[in-house]
């Protein structure tokens, strides 16, 4: 349920409606505005009987939310977030970011040439793999901590925010000192003990949609990270597993207007997992930033024909280096 209070509305108000929605066992969340305050309320598991809430002053309209995401929801937050993660603004009304890098931290000479070869070509953020989720338990895990490390060491170098992935609630901590944005992988999407420690932690969240995830459990999975008290969440859509093979995964752009049009917050594109194409990337990077994306992820690789994962779809230094180029004359007729 959604409490609008009218614009002269006094503070005092606003304290009495959340007292009374507390008395019901409920939890209320005040949601300041530009001109007028709304409240939250949050817990409930059926219909909330409003009769003690609507008549009380300062009450303008009480509305009635049946999705299983309020927190995450345009309803409850009107107003476009803007995410900020190591001094890059991401969100509406911001420049689309451009986030680059291998997709697994391979050694110290890679990151940290890959690191200068993507901030040189104007790239906002590093991202690399140190904790792997792979399909194939036989196939290249990641060096851990010690990627991690170098991951960390080569965004200093160049410069950049960087961005990697957690897998479990208890490595958040670690990842947590090294990294800017921590990624929630595919396959984690619904870890709800993993979305529950990274609410705690505070730090920027990279939440990207299950390989068969509905938006309403997309949307549902992000909820879980914002009421834990962490409203630094960035979506993000990676293509999803459908009857198609010709391509990795069938890359769903309709759901970036869409998730603008649901939720408040920002919604990036991967278009190198959604493709798994080198090829396709720079149109589906271009078809993206289109279609609203507030940013993009590629990955980028020194010799992708050596990558241990994912080289197929990455883009060689020459490669990022053209799209860079192309997107400029993109970015200024989207008006940045």
């Amino acid at each position: 349920m959604l409490i609008v209070m009218g614009y002269k509305a006094k503070k005092s108000d606003v304290d009495a409606v959340v007292k009374v929605v507390q008395a019901m066992g409920l939890r209320a969340e005040p949601i300041p505005g530009g001109e007028r305050t709304a409240i939250g309320v949050l817990g409930n598991t059926g219909y909330v009987d409003d009769s003690l809430i609507r008549d009380l002053p300062g009450v303008q309209e009480v509305i009635h939310v049946s999705k299983p995401y309020k927190l995450v929801s345009r309803a409850f937050h009107p107003q476009a977030s803007v995410v900020t993660v190591g001094g890059v603004r991401i969100g509406e009304g911001e420049r689309p970011v451009v986030t680059a890098g291998p997709c697994a931290v391979e050694s110290e000479e890679q990151i940290i040439k890959t690191a200068l070869a993507v901030k040189k070509a104007g790239a906002n953020l590093l991202r690399g793999g140190a904790f792997k989720p792979r399909t194939g338990p036989h196939t290249f895990q990641g060096l851990r901590e010690e990627g991690l490390l170098l991951l960390s060491q080569a965004g200093k170098e160049a410069g950049l925010p960087v961005v990697t992935e957690v897998m479990s609630p208890d490595t958040v901590g670690l990842v947590a000192e090294h990294a800017d944005l921590l990624q929630v992988g595919a396959r984690n999407m619904q870890n709800f003990d993993l979305l529950r420690e990274l609410g705690r932690s505070g730090k920027p969240v990279l939440l990207k949609r299950g390989m068969s995830a509905t938006i309403e459990e997309f949307l549902a999975a992000a909820e879980y990270i914002l009421a834990e008290g962490n409203p630094n969440v960035i979506l993000c859509e990676r293509g999803i597993r459908t009857f198609e093979t010709a391509t990795r995964n069938t890359f769903d752009l309709s759901v970036i207007p869409l998730i603008k049009e649901l939720s408040h917050l920002p919604i990036m594109a991967d278009p190198s997992h959604a493709t798994g194409k080198r090829s396709l990337v720079p149109p589906m990077s271009k078809a993206a930033l289109v279609a609203g994306a507030h940013g993009i992820l590629v990955e980028v690789h020194p010799e992708p024909e050596k990558a241990l994962s994912d080289g197929p779809q990455s883009l060689t230094f020459e490669g990022f280096d053209r799209l860079m180029e192309e997107l400029k004359p993109l970015y200024a007729y989207l008006g940045f």
